[in-house]
């Protein structure tokens, strides 16, 4: 092999690789989003069908109105994950997912949140990890090019989503 092509070849290699990347982006985002809205509306439905419960541990957790609180984080959980299942207004409801997800780690979880640099296996164990992962991720790279968000985006949108460089 000529000492000049070496470098052509690592990038060519190096394009196909992010190429692959791109390709890879939508059908993630879409399991992601399907796996985790699912998860969402599931325990978004649990909090509302047990309002009693979910009140009483909001109360335990010192949150104030922890009724109305309690059934604002349950339907925010429970839309919200509808809405990421069928993908409708992802990017928009990540953000109420994203919050809800924080508030938990603050109220919930808090011994989680502060054990993050000495023991980031606290951190990313908690429950509400995985959940806000995904908010986040949908937050920052769209919804991806599955269904209906990207239908309706050249519609709504005056920015393109999921910009590719």
């Amino acid at each position: 092999m000529n000492s000049h092509s070496l470098p052509k070849t690592v990038s060519k290699a190096y394009a196909l690789l992010v190429k692959s990347g791109y390709m890879l982006q939508s059908p993630l985002l879409l399991v992601m989003r399907l796996w985790w809205g699912r998860s969402f509306f599931l325990t978004g439905k649990g909090k509302l069908m047990n309002r009693a419960g979910t009140t009483d541990f909001f109360q335990m957790l010192g949150i104030p109105v922890p009724g109305l609180t309690g059934r604002a984080a349950a339907s925010v959980e429970c839309f919200g994950g509808l809405f990421s299942l069928a993908d409708f207004a992802s990017l928009l409801t990540a953000i109420p997912l994203s919050i809800t997800m924080f508030v938990a780690y603050f109220n919930a979880e808090s011994v989680a949140l502060k054990s993050i640099l000495s023991d980031n296996d606290k951190f990313t164990l908690a429950t509400p990890f995985l959940f806000l992962l995904t908010a986040l991720l949908v937050l920052a790279f769209g919804p991806g090019e599955f269904l209906i968000g990207r239908m309706l985006a050249p519609k709504f949108s005056p920015v393109p989503l999921n910009t590719k460089g």
